[in-house]
């Protein structure tokens, strides 16, 4: 039981018909949740933190409750920083214990951002710290991610497999389709699986990265809603999409909206049904159930990794 990198893991996946999930954690019944269920389903895992993420519950806790959880489990794990957006966070990731970082220069010119993830890459391959980058841009929102949609852009294949060779970078996060948040689609859900194919064609030695990839399960929306939420009409990717994107060099997939949902509903529905109720364990602890029912389905029937360990 360790925490480590990425590498065996996708190597693991980049020949399969599987993908690692990547979680975003914020406290701990969210990380308990999700542990609990990659040690059910013996699968790999990512924990990830975002900028939000870290403004919220502070780095050291962050860190300790993902180290407690390996110790209380037994489950490897993957410390990842989610959207690192210069090369002074990703260092203090780096040298405080992280096994992984991702370098976001999305929003920069093509140029700039191979600038600043190769020097990301120089600095984290010296601990032997695997780094993500992106190329493109998905719109949505999502902690300190705020892309509008004229501003989002696919990725483009060429440059993607330039984009690699210039970096040295060991995975890569495309744009084909997803974005963050809750509300993903206006209309028929779609992800460019030609796209992809092409992408995954001319880089086929690296992992591919699906951020935005929450599908938004309708049961919890309605079950927020019913409950005095309010998130009408919120729509997510389809999980056979996720499953199909798997095939052709997808080897994480991020999902946190689908986290937040399942906690939510699950509280919104104790709370009215025991308004009496004041303790937090009696409201957190059936919400991080929640969780891990959810994140172990994810695992077994839309990633396909459970056993994959």
């Amino acid at each position: 039981m360790a925490l480590i990198g990425t590498k065996e893991m996708f190597a693991k996946a980049l020949n399969s018909d599987y993908a690692v999930g990547a979680f975003n954690v914020n406290n701990m019944e969210i990380v308990q949740g999700i542990v609990d269920a990659a040690k059910q389903e013996e699968a790999p895992v990512i924990l990830q933190v975002s900028a939000g993420a870290r403004k919220y519950a502070r780095p050291a806790y962050l860190r300790k409750l993902v180290e407690a959880a390996v110790e209380d489990t037994g489950v490897d794990v993957c410390l990842h920083l989610d959207h690192g957006d210069s090369f002074e966070l990703c260092k203090d990731c780096i040298d405080t214990g992280f096994t992984s970082v991702m370098i976001d220069g999305s929003k920069y010119p093509f140029e700039e951002n191979i600038r600043l993830t190769k020097q990301v890459v120089e600095y984290a391959h010296e601990f032997g710290v695997p780094v993500e980058a992106e190329l493109g841009k998905l719109s949505g929102v999502e902690d300190a991610v705020h892309v509008s949609e004229a501003e989002a852009s696919f990725t483009v294949p060429e440059e993607a497999a330039e984009f690699v060779e210039k970096t040295g970078v060991d995975s890569l996060a495309i744009a084909i389709g997803t974005s963050h948040g809750a509300y993903k689609f206006k209309g028929t859900p779609y992800l460019d699986i030609e796209r992809l194919k092409k992408i995954h064609k001319l880089i086929p030695d690296t992992p591919l990265v699906l951020h935005g990839s929450s599908s938004v399960p309708q049961e919890f929306v309605e079950l927020c809603n019913e409950y005095g939420g309010h998130v009408p009409g919120a729509r997510g990717v389809s999980e056979p999409l996720i499953t199909e994107a798997a095939k052709y060099g997808i080897c994480k997939v991020n999902i946190d909206t689908d986290l937040r949902l399942a906690m939510t509903a699950s509280i919104r529905k104790f709370f009215v049904e025991h308004p009496e109720e004041f303790d937090p364990r009696k409201y957190l602890g059936p919400a991080r159930d929640a969780i891990r029912a959810m994140v172990a389905h994810k695992m077994r029937d839309v990633l396909k990794c459970s056993g994959k360990r």
